[in-house]
């Protein structure tokens, strides 16, 4: 039961205790729970006067039900007598019928037998038909008694549907009464608490309306200070509104200010930059000056990219400096190793650009100077390929010789020049003539008997060469020939020292002037331990005889840093062979390679301190090799270019077309 559902006055006082939530009377609370509780046992009391009366319709639609089914039996009941007489009707007219019937017959067959013994078969026929109808006589008897039971079991059950209608209308009067007596019980409770309700609301007005004149007198007070807030509150909101504005501008002006700060760094920092740059291009100018002029052995490094296969073992072990590109750092066992050397390429360096910083040197040949580049490092660390390169990118030996060539070209109209080349190995410590017939004679460094100190090689063959194809064809040969075996580091590892020697003779046409230079361009063999290495047998035997000559490399590097008087150079065939390369009338370059690989750190870390070492040598100037010609009349031709005097001899010069006649 609701609100809406007590008398006028009631509702009138718990509308107004309602409407008076907001006074901040104790009492008021108190009565509105009061009242809360009291509606909540009205509403429970209903809830229970709803649930029996709905446990009543329940019960009335039950026997309605009940009386619903009762009667659709009587109603069956009667069809069913009904239709037993109609049958029973039926059966007894057939009897009287096939009794009728049965005399006739008897007195036609006495007929018959007295007027025909013929006609006996429809006698039979007849006496058959009557069999067969009281069959089925007996069949509808005993139907009718199974509808008899049927009936009597009808009857049973609508007697026992009676019974309990019966039942259930006492059980629903009981209800009845019980209801009512709650409904009245009930009443008579709301009533009382209403009345109760009532008195304690009338209390509770008479201290609302006290306590109501003195929240009147508050408010009263309270106006003028409501005023000053409400201003103060219009003053803030005008401020916040106006907030956004103020912080877009005050942030855009400490953004320009920032902005006007950092173009001023940075173009301070530009022009310490460009400062720093062009400081850093004046000491390398003026070293590689002194470098030229103490005739020190230059040092490039280069770091070769990881492979595919060697991501999992390559580590972050060698960086670089971004502002100096002579600086390399080695991350060793935790610790930062610094190597400064001439020029440090990355793993990125094309054969290009290495070749670049080179070729300065390759036209000094040109020029009459004896200059010497080979390359220094482990075993897959790239020695090869910078050097030699692959057909679509090829390394400095034939950059050099295109090089050649083409400054050849350029100075034509005044000079004329021959180039010649021949290619050798040092191999278990015996040289080797890549370019010869016989693979298997045994060449010897000697002394050149002018007197001149010159080395030469007596039996080896040389071919001159007069475009790029014909570097092409020597170079098939020469590689051809050398000694390559496979080790635990390279698939193809080189087992020998390759030398490539290039010469370059040249008169000019107006002066008589005669130069004569010579380009080695060596390819050292892998400087790794032989444990390292896991040479075996007669690989074992060629890993010593590689040691020996590098180590004997290292004995004269170190004879020349401490200016010994006596250099050991006949220790090894390599040092003996590159002593003109080594001493002081040459320009000579080392190319030191380094594998990225942490594997391959112990071999890095020697590799770059000898690389330091050789760095320090000081060879003194270099002399250019040239002389007058006592004539100057005649015009030489290309053939006509003259070894100079007391050139060396015993050496085989071929044409490069005699190499196909091979």
């Amino acid at each position: 039961m609701f609100i809406t559902d007590l008398p006028s006055q009631i509702k009138e006082m718990c509308l107004f205790l309602l409407s008076s939530t907001d006074c901040p009377h104790s009492q008021v609370r108190v009565g509105k729970i009061k009242l809360a509780e009291l509606e909540q046992q009205v509403l429970e009391k209903a809830s229970r006067v709803e649930t029996l009366s709905r446990q009543l319709e329940e019960s009335k639609l039950h026997a309605g039900e009940m009386q619903r089914q009762l009667e659709e039996s009587k109603c069956q009941q009667g069809e069913v007598e009904q239709q037993l007489s109609v049958r029973l009707r039926d059966c007894e007219e057939e009897l009287a019928r096939q009794a009728a019937r049965t005399h006739q017959v008897k007195y036609v067959t006495e007929i018959v037998e007295v007027e025909s013994s013929g006609s006996q078969q429809a006698v039979t026929e007849a006496q058959a038909k009557s069999a067969a109808l009281q069959e089925q006589l007996s069949l509808q008897r005993q139907l009718l008694r199974e509808l008899e039971t049927q009936l009597h079991e009808s009857q049973r059950t609508s007697t026992q549907l009676r019974a309990q209608i019966l039942v259930y209308e006492g059980e629903m009067e009981r209800a009845q009464g019980q209801l009512e007596a709650e409904m009245q019980n009930l009443e008579e409770e709301k009533n009382r608490v209403i009345e109760e309700a009532f008195i304690r609301a009338e209390s509770e007005m008479k201290a609302v309306h006290e306590n109501l004149a003195g929240v009147r007198m508050n408010l009263l007070t309270l106006q003028p200070a409501l005023r000053t807030l409400t201003c103060d509150y219009n003053c803030l909101k005008r401020q916040v509104q106006d907030f956004p504005f103020m912080l877009d501008k005050a942030m855009t002006e400490a953004k320009q200010e920032i902005c006007q700060v950092i173009g001023e760094v940075s173009s301070a920092n530009q022009e310490l930059l460009r400062k720093y740059k062009r400081e850093m291009n004046l000491r390398k100018k003026c070293h590689n000056e002194l470098v030229r002029l103490k005739g020190n052995i230059r040092v490039f490094c280069r770091v070769r990219p990881v492979c595919r296969g060697e991501h999992d073992s390559a580590e972050n072990m060698v960086s670089f400096d971004p502002d100096d590109d002579a600086l390399l750092y080695l991350s060793n066992k935790g610790k930062l190793m610094t190597f400064e050397l001439d020029k440090v390429f990355h793993p990125q360096a094309t054969q290009e650009g290495v070749f670049q910083e080179v070729q300065s040197l390759v036209t000094s040949c040109i020029d009459g100077f004896n200059v010497c580049i080979f390359a220094y490092g482990q075993t897959g660390s790239g020695k090869t390929y910078t050097m030699e390169g692959v057909a679509k990118d090829p390394g400095i030996n034939q950059r050099a010789l295109r090089l050649l060539f083409s400054e050849v070209t350029e100075k034509a109209p005044d000079w004329d020049f021959k180039i010649t080349v021949s290619m050798v190995e040092i191999y278990n410590e015996t040289l080797r003539n890549l370019l010869g017939d016989n693979q298997g004679e045994k060449l010897d460094i000697k002394m050149n008997p002018d007197g001149s100190g010159q080395l030469y090689v007596p039996g080896l063959t040389e071919f001159t060469v007069q475009s790029p194809e014909d570097i092409n064809r020597v170079f098939e040969l020469g590689h051809m020939n050398r000694a390559t075996a496979c080790t635990n580091l390279n698939e193809h590892s080189s087992r020998s020292h390759a030398l490539l020697i290039i010469t370059v003779a040249g008169v000019n046409f107006s002066t008589g002037h005669r130069t004569q230079g010579k380009l080695n361009l060596v390819d050292l063999a892998g400087s790794e331990r032989i444990a390292k290495s896991g040479a075996e047998g007669s690989r074992l035997r060629e890993a010593q005889c590689i040691n020996k000559s590098l180590s004997a490399l290292g004995d004269v590097i170190n004879a020349l840093r401490s200016r010994h008087s006596h250099v050991p150079f006949r220790n090894s065939r390599l040092t003996y062979l590159l002593s003109d390369s080594l001493s002081g009338d040459s320009k000579t370059l080392m190319m030191v390679q380094v594998s990225p690989l942490v594997c391959n750190m112990s071999e890095s870390v020697c590799s770059l301190k000898f690389a330091q070492r050789v760095r320090t040598i000081e060879l003194g100037n270099a002399t250019r090799r040239q002389w007058e010609n006592s004539s100057t009349t005649s015009s030489p031709t290309h053939d006509s270019v003259e070894t100079p005097p007391n050139a060396q001899t015993q050496q085989r010069v071929y044409s490069i077309n005699s190499l196909f006649d091979k």
